[in-house]
């Protein structure tokens, strides 16, 4: 539970050690802790950013970090990660005060443990006075580009063997790039209505959804009376394609974070969609927009391998199947940063086998 009089700083970084620290969806766990947090629009504003930037250039910041910080190893992850954070800032944020954010850095650490305060000032006062690192310094290409765009050296590989390196550069810029915040409307009548009132545009690929440019959704009221629910447009096409009339028993045997299991619920009066997932963490997820929806009637969830439906259900028992298959993720960077950290060059073999 996030404390709601935290401060957005306070709020950015609670969010960066779950993701950091528990591996939490970057997404997921900052849409809970605005939804959670009683902050301001432009404060809500500054919590997304620094939480999106820091993971988007984890990479790069770390590679900083490593020209001031001697022994990382023995540095408390927390306190890590609030440097992580706060150099951020410095390096990105300009219209922010660099006494600002020291300032607050140094409250921070001295609430988390006494003492720590020294260390943080100091390293930041030093980056400060004699600047960052110069990346243009690492002489081998693909580890600058790795360190310059916060790319595993793997990954920086692949694109430029595939795509060629002008064309590639092009990618890894656009990776920094904001995603358009977007929502799928329950009540496709009100949609109008929630425009005005989100001051949203309509989307220009989901009939159902409702994006901005800038800003964001989550926190608003409208989230948690389950009036809007927070979908990417792409994925708000899938469910249509089905046809549902009302009646059917449709299985999401690959479903969590569970956003086209609801919108397939939606379309369901006396049927019911089954959510198949590896883990409890994601169904729980799953329930509790359910719950938030209104759609817990229309929704079951089980713990199952997608690959063993037949084993647990008859050869009969749905009427429509989704199969959303795992797949690389690499397509989601700008949305999900934090993914480019957590996959393998493997990943891209296995998921050959299946294309």
């Amino acid at each position: 539970m996030v404390d709601k009089k935290k401060t957005a700083r306070q709020t950015a970084f609670a969010v960066l050690e779950k993701v950091f620290s528990e591996g939490a969806y970057s997404n997921i766990a900052l849409n809970q802790a605005l939804l959670e947090a009683s902050l301001s629009s432009v404060d809500k504003r500054l919590v997304t950013e620094i939480v999106y930037g820091t993971v988007a250039r984890k990479m790069t910041l770390e590679w900083y970090l490593s020209h001031v910080v001697e022994d990382r190893e023995k540095l408390d992850s927390w306190l890590y990660i609030l440097l992580l954070m706060s150099l951020y800032q410095l390096q990105y944020l300009d219209k922010i005060p660099t006494h600002a954010v020291v300032n607050e850095a140094v409250e921070l650490s001295k609430a988390r443990k006494k003492g720590s305060e020294k260390f943080v000032n100091a390293v930041l006062r030093r980056l400060l006075r004699d600047g960052v690192a110069d990346i243009a310094s690492i002489k081998r290409k693909n580890k600058r580009y790795s360190i310059q765009y916060s790319l595993p050296v793997w990954l920086v590989k692949v694109i430029i063997e595939e795509y060629g390196e002008k064309r590639a550069l092009a990618i890894f810029e656009s990776l920094f790039l904001r995603n358009k915040a977007s929502v799928r409307v329950a009540d496709l009548s009100r949609k109008e209505e929630l425009k005005q009132l989100l001051q949203a545009e309509d989307s220009l690929l989901a009939p159902s959804a409702l994006v901005k440019n800038h800003g964001h959704f989550a926190g608003h009221a409208l989230f948690e009376e389950g009036v809007i629910t927070i979908q990417d447009e792409s994925s708000q096409l899938v469910a249509p394609t089905l046809d549902l009339q009302g009646d059917e028993k449709v299985l999401d045997a690959c479903s969590a974070p569970g956003g086209k299991t609801m919108h397939i619920a939606s379309y369901l009066t006396t049927g019911q969609v089954t959510a198949l997932d590896l883990y409890d963490h994601k169904l729980t997820l799953i329930e509790e927009n359910a719950q938030r929806l209104g759609l817990a009637d229309r929704v079951i969830t089980k713990k199952l391998d997608a690959r063993r439906v037949f084993e647990t259900f008859g050869v009969d028992a749905f009427d429509k199947i989704l199969v959303d298959a795992p797949c690389s993720g690499i397509g989601l960077i700008r949305r999900k940063p934090d993914i480019k950290y957590n996959k393998k060059m493997q990943i891209l073999s296995r998921c050959k086998k299946f294309s």
